[in-house]
């Protein structure tokens, strides 16, 4: 017999995160580490589990899975955090309004800007010298 789980993907400027959801304990595994391992950063795991707050459930009453890869902590934690969001949907299609209440279903599309030739970043130009 399989586990019933909810699967959704958050992304977010390199990152991309797998999250699964499940009914459970509360155990909240990132690549095959427990979450406030893989996420130490003081406010970042609180961040990812606003989405059970903002629908009123307890963390404790689901086990959340995740596959993240790309990017930096900031990009990580947001990608994980609309993942999370998205299963939740998945999970029960009335949770939308408070969720896209809060901001948690938006995808931010902000990323890296690409170099320019002859510049040395993306719009930093070399120094200007009349001779």
């Amino acid at each position: 017999m399989s586990v019933q789980y909810y699967e959704a993907v958050g992304r977010r400027k390199e990152s991309t995160a797998r999250v699964r959801v499940m009914d459970g304990t509360g155990k909240f595994i990132v690549n095959d580490k427990e979450g406030a391992v893989y996420f130490p950063r003081l406010g970042d795991l609180q961040d990812i589990l606003r989405a059970f707050s903002a629908v009123g459930q307890e963390a404790g009453k689901y086990d959340v899975t995740v596959k993240v890869n790309g990017g930096g902590a900031t990009g990580q934690t947001e990608a994980v955090r609309l993942g999370l969001a998205r299963a939740l949907v998945l999970l029960n299609g009335d949770w939308i309004p408070a969720l896209r209440k809060r901001g948690l279903l938006t995808r931010d599309a902000r990323v890296k800007e690409r170099k320019k030739p002859g510049l040395k970043k993306a719009r930093k130009a070399p120094t200007y010298t009349k001779r």
